[in-house]
């Protein structure tokens, strides 16, 4: 097997990492609506910035509610944006990039119908970024264009370098082949359509080429469909009886581990038309269809590639340096990205469905190849980029591994059907912003003199001018080198008719002298005239060198001042998108602030309002409080009296039934007297027993009334706001009966009214011993 024998490809090696990136360059264009009673959800705030606004009718979260986004841009570009301002702000820097061998990559990314293709290719008078970006190149390098099959493909991503005999040699080949006589549908010829892409009044054109390089331009266009890769300018035989399907083209490495498409037809074109007429006839074989949301929805993403090679010229600024190293390729790449689409809107079916799944999945793929880079360059990881996953991401990972610039269109369609997908393409470029891409290096500069082309032409010049002073030939002029034979001596006649002529031979020797003589005075005319023109030459290019050695430093100054400005100008627009979203914070915090300020208003108003009610209920409170003092102090006195009263009258009661008892018994006890002194002895007159007098009863109950016993209680509030007395010293008075049998206390039962008997519910007692019977109850 071949393919055992094969040795791996070898690793690239890493780059160092102090290499200077940019970040993708993102721009905005956003499309005009097609009816205008059309609702629109995208407005453009400023020229960087645009904000999505959510649909009539449409619920993005659970609240019910969406919130308005804004999203950044390198710039945005309106519905009134002409084709040629679009190329000068994003497609004329690659140009010039273009011509200074680097590489470039221009891709165009939105929803379907959002505009791509017309932003790409335009329409007749409009021209798109495509053709305006061949007609700026061949409007700089036109006079300095290489004669065609000077410069080669090698089929393997290279160019070769063939001498002026080869190149010839190819020419007259191809020349024969075009002579046979072709069918007039087989004729090639720029379309119509095509024809006046361009006003003259807009063409471009770059100052700063090296004239001392030769320079050509090749074209190619593919298209990856269905993730397989077609080559669009391929002159496949055609068989009507058995038509066969287009072979796809596999990715190959080339020795500088630059992807490339292997196989694919590279043209050779020498002027804008031509390359129209190029891209046209690819154009006719690319895959587009009709859906419910396009009517020529594109199928497949489409990449037309141009690709510059250019090669010093030889000291003598007359040929090409037959040296393959010395060949510089550049090239960049225009893509016409397919558009994102939702089957339930497109109502796809069958290869359409398929088709569209396809262009999902590339697209998908391309997210998340940005998605790792971003992760990789902020979070310091080194993930693995899926490249291979999709032919887009996998043919331009060296773009996005450093080995060229990188931009991006988006192309805006403002209806708001379109809203979701947009919003989605948004997050997209939101973050592709953010990825970073190595910056190109230059290319090495050649080591011969510069001004070898304009040496050469001025000594042709020079020549010619002296020639036609002198009546030489001018350029190998046949007309001019016949009057110069002419002004040689005549030579005699030279037939010999007789064998023993003597003068005929010595009189053709001697003009054929004379002759001879003035050949070598010209020569030496000629080599004089010739040296002093190397010397001035010399002296013209000693002077130039100098010239050009200030001019250079000139121009070294000159690109740092505009590095100088260029950093400014980042910085500068850095710092007004810095101010533009710190006003916009300020803003919100100046909004906040006020609600905040409303609040504490309110809240301070409130506070106020319930320390006056407060103040009302303390002030109530106390009035109660002072009323309920003097309530319960009235009340207290007003029962201490009446108990003491009760109690006076009570007792004086019970001392009155007392005493007439004792009377009693003391008139008993004389009976018994009397009977027993009857019959033992004489008796003993009986005593009259005294009445109790009430002065004592009287002197008690003004000294009790005088300082009567001090009842305590607590004040506290009650659930209906009013307020309450607990008293803590009640005095209650008892009145035991001796003789009556004692009560047993329940027990964790307290000292309530229930236990308590009072004077005036309880029936008077016949038999008390003494007024000790009353007790006085403190209850804690």
């Amino acid at each position: 097997m071949q393919r055992a024998g094969k040795g791996r490809t070898p690793r690239r090696p890493k780059k160092p990492s102090n290499i200077e990136k940019d970040p993708v360059g993102v721009y905005c264009r956003i499309r005009p609506l097609g009816g205008e009673d059309e609702e629109c959800c995208v407005e453009m705030i400023s020229s960087s910035t645009i904000q999505l606004h959510a649909p009539d009718g449409l619920k993005a979260n659970r609240n019910g509610e969406y919130k308005e986004t804004q999203y950044c841009f390198k710039k945005v570009f309106g519905i009134k944006t002409t084709q040629i301002e679009l190329f000068e702000d994003v497609a004329k820097t690659l140009i010039e990039d273009l011509i200074h061998c680097k590489n470039g990559l221009l891709f165009t990314y939105g929803v379907t119908g959002s505009g791509k293709t017309y932003t790409m290719t335009g329409s007749p008078g409009e021209g798109g970024l495509l053709p305006r970006s061949l007609d700026m190149l061949f409007n700089s390098i036109g006079p300095f264009q290489a004669k065609r099959f000077v410069f080669k493909p090698d089929e393997k991503n290279g160019i070769e370098v063939q001498n002026q005999l080869d190149a010839l040699l190819e020419r007259q080949k191809r020349d024969s082949q075009q002579s046979v006589p072709k069918t007039p549908s087989s004729r090639q010829r720029v379309d119509p359509e095509f024809a006046d892409m361009i006003n003259p009044d807009q063409a471009c054109k770059f100052e700063g080429v090296d004239e001392d390089c030769c320079y050509s331009v090749f074209v190619s266009y593919i298209e990856i469909y269905n993730n397989y890769i077609y080559d669009l300018l391929e002159d496949a035989p055609f068989d009507p009886i058995r038509p066969k399907p287009p072979q796809s083209k596999i990715l190959r490495e080339d020795q500088n581990h630059n992807m490339y498409v292997a196989g694919c037809t590279e043209v050779e074109v020498k002027s804008t038309e031509e390359a129209f007429d190029v891209f046209w006839k690819g154009q006719k074989k690319r895959r587009i269809a009709n859906t419910e949301l396009n009517r020529e929805s594109s199928r497949s993403h489409s990449v037309f590639t141009v690709k510059l090679a250019q090669a010093p010229l030889d000291a003598d600024g007359d040929h090409i340096l037959q040296d393959k190293s010395q060949v510089n390729v550049s090239q960049l790449c225009l893509v016409d990205l397919a558009g994102s689409e939702r089957t339930n809107r497109t109502r796809a079916e069958g290869s359409r469905l398929r088709e569209a799944g396809n262009i999902n999945q590339s697209l998908m793929t391309l997210r998340t190849c940005m998605e790792v880079l971003r992760e990789n360059q902020m979070c310091g990881t080194n993930r693995m980029v899926p490249y291979r996953d999709s032919k887009v991401t996998h043919l331009f990972k060296n773009y996005f591994d450093g080995e060229g610039k990188v931009r991006m269109v988006v192309c805006v369609n403002p209806k708001a059907e379109d809203y979701e997908e947009t919003l989605l393409v948004m997050r997209f470029a939101e973050m592709t912003q953010e990825v970073e891409v190595a910056r190109p290096v230059d290319r090495p500069i050649c080591g011969l003199t510069p001004g070898r082309r304009q040496r050469n032409q001025a000594f042709k010049d020079e020549l010619s001018r002296r020639l036609e002073e002198r009546g030489g030939p001018v350029n190998g002029d046949p007309v001019q080198l016949n009057q110069l034979i002419e002004s040689l001596p005549p030579l005699p006649p030279c037939e010999l008719s007789d064998p023993s002529d003597d003068q005929t031979l010595p009189r053709l020797m001697e003009v054929l002298e004379r002759r001879y003589r003035i050949r070598q005075k010209m020569t030496e005319q000629f080599n004089q005239t010739a040296n002093n023109m190397k010397f001035a030459l010399q002296q013209f290019e000693s002077q130039f060198s100098s010239k050009e050695n200030v001019l250079h430093d000139q121009r070294s100054k000159l690109g740092e001042k505009d590095k100088v400005i260029a950093n400014q100008r980042t910085e500068i627009e850095r710092l007004e998108k810095k101010s533009k979203t710190l006003e916009y914070k300020i803003d919100i915090l100046q909004k906040t602030t006020e609600m905040y300020e409303q609040d504490k208003r309110s809240l301070q108003q409130e506070l106020e309002s319930r320390e006056q009610r407060l103040q009302k209920e303390l002030a109530e409170r106390r009035r109660m409080e002072q009323r309920m003092q003097g309530v319960v102090t009235d009340t207290k006195l007003k029962w201490e009296r009446e108990c003491e009263r009760r109690v006076n009258a009570k007792q004086l009661e019970l001392q009155n039934k007392l005493w007439v008892k004792d009377e009693k018994l003391k008139q008993l006890k004389a009976i018994v007297t009397e009977n027993g002194g009857a019959s033992g002895g004489p008796a003993e007159p009986p005593r009259k027993p005294e009445r109790p007098s009430r002065e004592r009863d009287r002197n008690v109950a003004q000294k009790r009334s005088a300082s009567p016993t001090p009842l305590s209680g607590n004040v506290f509030k009650t659930r209906g706001g009013g307020q309450a007395v607990e008293f803590t010293d009640i005095e209650t008075l008892k009145q035991e009966d001796p003789t009556a049998p004692s009560r047993k206390r329940r027990s964790g039962s307290g000292e309530g009214p229930a236990q308590t008997d009072d004077i005036e519910n309880r029936p008077p007692v016949a038999n008390i011993s003494s007024s000790h019977g009353y007790q006085k109850r403190r209850r804690p």
